[in-house]
């Protein structure tokens, strides 16, 4: 029996069929999608603050750069008074003159920056990026140019953005040509320490620099074109290594930049009239200058982070906003953790950072200190070395007398001239058989051949210990020990 036909008021559903949208070229499927690790830069434009920290900073930049461009120029004793004679192997700072024997106290220099980065770092944080770290300071440098030149961050920002004309290529030629001048005075002046800076300016006039003077010259200020000119806070954040390390030796104790959020949140524009506590809102009134002025560009509001150098610049400038809105400073602060979350005063903070670690970091850097000085203090201006005869350990000479050969390297460190007197013990009748003085020039090294004799039958067959005596016959009578070995053959 066949089925009834449908009349013609009856409607017909089509099937369902689903619809599986096509996959966009370029994007994998199974909801895959390729994410760029890679964020360009934004560049940073910081506006210009002023307050203590700020004046602080500029302080420090004056300070350093005066001792850098100015110490070259200096004299001491009819020569450069801080010079770094790499060819003659001869290191002057001011009275002292050191060689390559020396170089303990470099090392010892070396512990002593390590270990006061240290003790500063636990008690204050990033004391040093954020003021005195050579970057920071030409930076700011730099900064101050072109500020001179394109004006403040606004201007900077609508040049940035405006289309090449002639102004922007005059402003923009100007402040490079001011850039490279100042960097290439720069490398001159780092070059200056290495050869006398009155030879080196002479030789730039006449165009006549040796290869490797121009190209620490040009290397030098170009590093310093480079990295204060276009690199700025990514040295800070990606090449150095202290961003990384630095929290390691921060504890809840040290003293940072603090937004104190407590009192800051819930953060919102208001009148100036305006009752914030009537509005539900904090002291922070989102004006973004905090992040306007900050040399890395990051936000303190948000709390900690590695590219904070504690520079201070959002102190100074969330200072200014308090000021004018009517409240009290400090939204924005130099505080330690445990300060912000116990509610301490400066004074508690303050007896809080004499803990433990900074009083083991001060006394290792005080004993430290105290013992390269008085070793420099007490330093000798004369060193011998006892190098023997190669070429014959011993040999028999007239009346039957046994003779060894010695060279002795006499350095004379002060800057005059001086006569020495050498003489030998240690054996019976051992004697010097040629010129027991010498003469040593102004900071020279000279070498002296020294013929010592023992009597025959004086000492059995073997190697017999000797001491080698050189005494200055100045004032000062300076005098040196050296043991050496006396050989009698069999």
């Amino acid at each position: 029996m066949s089925s009834p036909a449908p009349d013609a008021t009856s409607t017909v559903k089509p099937p369902v069929i689903p619809i599986v949208p096509e996959t966009p070229k370029g994007v994998l499927e199974d909801d895959e999608v390729m994410v760029s690790l890679y964020a360009s830069r934004k560049k940073i434009h910081p506006r210009s603050v002023s307050g203590l920290f700020s004046k602080w900073r500029w302080a420090l930049v004056w300070f350093t750069q005066i001792i850098f461009y100015g110490l070259p120029w200096l004299e001491w004793n009819a020569r450069q008074a801080v010079l770094f004679d790499l060819e003659a192997r001869r290191f002057y700072i001011f009275g002292l003159v050191l060689y390559p024997q020396d170089f303990i106290y470099l090392t010892g220099l070396l512990v002593i920056s390590a270990l006061a980065l240290f003790l500063f770092t636990a008690v204050a944080g990033r004391l040093w990026c954020g003021y005195a770290c050579p970057q920071t300071v030409y930076t700011e440098i730099f900064l101050w140019i072109e500020k001179k030149v394109e004006g403040d961050r606004s201007a900077r920002i609508r040049l940035d953005e405006s289309s090449l004309d002639a102004r922007k290529f005059g402003k923009r030629s100007l402040k490079h040509a001011l850039w490279v001048l100042f960097a290439l005075w720069t490398g001159f002046t780092f070059v200056g320490y290495f050869t006398p800076i009155r030879e080196l300016a002479s030789l730039s006039l006449a165009a006549s620099l040796g290869p490797w003077q121009t190209f620490w010259i040009f290397f030098y200020g170009f590093a310093t074109y480079g990295n204060a000119g276009f690199m700025r806070e990514q040295v800070c954040k990606y090449m150095c290594p202290y961003a990384r390390f630095q929290s390691a030796m921060f504890d809840k104790d040290t003293m940072i930049v603090t937004y104190d959020k407590a009192r800051g949140e819930p953060r919102g524009a208001r009148s100036k009239k305006a009752d914030p506590k009537a509005l539900g809102l904090g002291a922070c009134v989102d004006c973004t200058l905090c992040v306007q002025v900050c040399p890395t560009g990051i936000d303190i509001r948000n709390g900690l982070q590695y590219e904070c150098i504690g520079c201070g610049a959002c102190i100074d400038v969330c200072d200014e906003v308090m000021d004018k809105v009517g409240y009290p400073r400090g939204l924005v602060k130099y505080s330690t953790q445990n300060g912000m979350a116990k509610g301490w005063t400066r004074e508690q903070m303050v007896r809080h950072a004499f803990r433990p670690r900074v009083l083991v970091y001060s006394s290792v850097l005080a004993v430290i200190t105290l013992a390269v000085f008085v070793s420099l203090f007490l330093r000798t201006p004369l060193k011998v070395d006892v190098i023997r005869d190669r070429g014959a350990l011993a040999r028999m000479v007239e009346q039957g007398r046994i003779e060894n050969v010695f060279r002795l390297q006499i350095m004379n460190a002060t800057e005059s001239p001086q006569r020495y007197q050498i003489s030998v013990d240690g054996l019976e009748g051992v004697m010097i058989a040629s010129e027991t003085e010498v003469e040593v020039l102004s900071t020279e090294v000279r070498s002296a051949a020294v013929r010592v004799q023992l009597p025959p039958n004086a000492a059995p067959a073997g190697s017999h210990p000797i001491r080698f005596t050189v005494r200055s016959t100045a004032a000062d009578a300076s005098e040196v020990v050296e043991k050496a070995v006396f050989i009698v053959p069999r």
